[in-house]
């Protein structure tokens, strides 16, 4: 059996794809290397299909015509046959003894038949520019080393902190369950994928291990300020997609710490998706932000409702276009060095 299916999406990544499939390579047999070649126009593909020679029983590949980021997470779920599923970005990689930890761990739990639907990790900003790190940390806000449910979480997120895609290692039969299917060529999937599954994961184990290891830097990286303010209406679609599956009501009616996290989450989305439109000043994007909040109310009004004024999205919503855009991305620019200083 496959523990983990390990999907790499890769465009155009010969100069550092290597260094992802190395660091997973550590797994042996007991994982699969998924690289789904999305179009790319350099020598990726033929990098891919080296190591599928080299580890036939370890590495697939998928070429396929460019879809972008989602596009290449549903065609590897498609074929994943691992008991867990994992997106690592061809530009990043896994600390390799987190990874035999972890491996461990879930062979530990398939001897006594308790395999969580979710396991956790934390995870690691690695910076291109000088090589500074800082790890994020959720041992705060989930017990360590314990099988447990979502009524026995520790303490509430706050502000920006929520469970990004990179430290989540979901069973491939709940995203299965959960029918996650992403859009093409859209940026900030990985918002979808670290939100839409999570009414499916009834147990849970949270590893207080260093795996993921995130390479943030490079100036065409999606979470630069500019390719955020420029890709606005992207976010506004992986929003309404997020805010269109499940109703306030719904939310309302789920376990306790799982009920509080995705009201956290979401407030978070609404803060994200509000920025990346107010961080420029355009009619057009003024009639998007008044749209987004126009149809949010005719969709789930208790929803909207709470997003305005029971949410952070209150601080900043009624307050003037400039000031709004002033305030919010300063508040970007000031958590990314934060992230950056540790």
């Amino acid at each position: 059996m496959k523990l983990i299916s390990f999907i790499i999406p890769s465009y155009n990544s010969q100069d550092y794809i290597k260094v992802a499939i190395d660091s997973l390579l550590i797994g042996k047999e007991d994982i699969e290397i998924i690289i789904v070649n999305d179009g790319s126009q350099d020598q990726t593909l033929a990098i891919a299909n080296i190591y599928k020679k080299s580890y036939p029983n370890i590495v697939k590949v998928i070429d396929k015509e460019n879809g972008g980021h989602g596009s290449t997470i549903n065609a590897g779920l498609k074929i994943a046959k691992g008991l867990y599923f994992k997106v690592i970005d061809s530009d990043d990689w896994v600390d390799q003894n987190s990874l035999i930890k972890l491996i461990n761990q879930i062979k530990e739990h398939l001897l006594l038949h308790q395999n969580p639907d979710l396991y956790i990790t934390n995870f690691v900003y690695e910076h291109v520019s000088d090589h500074t790190q800082y790890e994020r940390d959720y041992s705060q806000n989930f017990p360590e080393n314990i099988i447990f449910n979502w009524t026995q979480t520790t303490k509430k997120f706050k502000y920006s902190k929520t469970l990004l895609m990179h430290a989540l290692f979901y069973k491939t039969t709940i995203l299965k369950k959960a029918n996650l299917v992403l859009p093409e060529h859209t940026f900030y999937v990985d918002n979808i994928v670290s939100h839409l599954p999570l009414p499916f994961v009834e147990s849970v184990y949270y590893m207080k291990i260093p795996l993921y290891r995130y390479f943030i830097g490079r100036p065409d990286q999606s979470v630069t300020l500019e390719n955020i303010t420029r890709r606005y209406q992207q976010q506004i679609r992986v929003f309404n997609i997020i805010s269109k599956e499940y109703t306030y009501e719904y939310i309302n009616n789920l376990p306790k710490g799982l009920k509080a996290y995705m009201k956290h989450n979401i407030t978070a989305m609404m803060m994200i998706t509000q920025m990346f439109t107010v961080a420029s000043d355009t009619k057009e994007r003024r009639s998007d932000l008044r749209n987004l909040w126009k149809n949010l109310k005719t969709q789930d009004k208790k929803l909207y409702h709470f997003l305005k004024y029971y949410s952070l999205n209150t601080f900043v919503h009624f307050l003037p276009w400039k000031l709004k855009s002033l305030i919010m991305v300063k508040s970007y620019i000031y958590l990314t060095k934060k992230i950056k200083l540790g």
